[in-house]
C-alpha cells in the first residue's frame, strides 16, 4: 500500500471515528439538510455567518466513513473563512473529485487532498461531496434538502 493510501485511510478513519464539529448549533444560524439516497447518508449542516464570515460551522447526521470524514474536514476547512473563500474552496474540492482540472498539488486543498483518490469511484464522489453541497445551500441561506440524485 502506498504512503498516500495509508494516509488516506488514517485520516478518513480518524475523522469518521472522531468527527470534528459534530453537534448542532443553536440560535440564529443557517441550516441545510443533505441526503444521498444511494447509500443512505443524511446530514444537517449548521452555519453561523456574521459580517460575511463563517464564524462557526457544525454538522450532525449518519453516513458512511467517507461522508462523515468529508463533513468533519469540511467544517475545519471553512471555519473562519469568508463566504467567498468557503465558496471557492467548495469549487476546488468539487473539481478535485470530479476531475475538473484541479491538481492534488493545489495548495488550497491542504489536508483535503486525501480525498483525491475518491474520483476513481464515481459512487463515492457523491458521498464525499454531500456535505459540501449542503454547505453551499447553507451559505446561500437556502433552508432546503439537498440530494445527490
Amino acid at each position: 500500500m502506498s504512503e498516500f493510501q495509508d494516509l488516506y485511510q488514517q485520516v478518513i478513519l480518524d475523522h469518521n471515528q472522531r468527527p470534528r464539529n459534530f453537534h448542532a448549533l443553536e440560535g440564529k444560524v443557517r441550516r441545510s439538510e443533505g441526503h444521498n439516497p444511494l447509500c443512505g447518508d443524511r446530514l444537517t449542516v449548521y452555519l453561523d455567518v456574521q459580517d460575511g464570515q463563517v464564524r462557526d460551522v457544525a454538522f450532525v447526521g449518519d453516513g458512511c466513513a467517507i461522508s462523515k470524514a468529508s463533513a468533519s474536514m469540511m467544517t475545519e476547512a471553512v471555519k473562519g473563512r469568508t463566504r467567498e473563500e468557503a465558496e471557492a474552496l467548495f469549487r476546488v474540492f468539487h473539481g478535485l473529485l470530479t476531475g475538473d482540472q484541479v491538481s492534488p498539488d493545489d495548495p488550497r486543498l491542504g489536508k483535503l487532498v486525501v480525498f483525491a483518490g475518491v474520483r476513481d469511484y464515481p459512487v463515492r464522489v457523491k458521498c464525499a461531496t454531500l456535505a459540501w453541497h449542503t454547505l453551499r445551500a447553507a451559505l446561500e441561506d437556502r433552508n432546503d434538502t439537498i440530494t445527490t440524485e
